[in-house]
């Protein structure tokens, strides 16, 4: 089932970039439910941090690699193409980023 995208834009991703990306997102959902098993398990609250910090940190670099390839391919045709209002979407998402 394919879900619409929340953008106007859609992108093509290359089949490399593509699996990097699911086998990083299907990472981060293990260890969701890693997470959610020690609640149900009871475990300690600060074992439970640490796998939270651990996720969080996949999440974070999850972004990075995105981010980046949005940065060289996206904005960058964009900006070639004379889109300069991507540049004013980039500075947005940033800003989204970085709260």
């Amino acid at each position: 089932m394919e879900k619409d995208c929340c953008h106007h834009k859609t992108k093509e991703r290359g089949e490399a970039e593509y699996k990097d990306l699911i086998h990083r997102l299907n990472r981060i959902e293990g260890q969701i439910r890693g997470i959610r098993g020690m609640v149900e398990q009871n475990c300690y609250c600060t074992d439970i941090l640490v796998q939270v910090a651990a996720a969080t940190a996949a999440l974070n670099s999850f972004n990075k690699v995105l981010l980046s390839s949005h940065i060289r391919g996206c904005v960058a045709d964009d900006i070639r193409s004379g889109r300069e209002e991507t540049v004013d979407e980039l500075v947005e998402t940033l800003q989204k980023l970085m709260k």
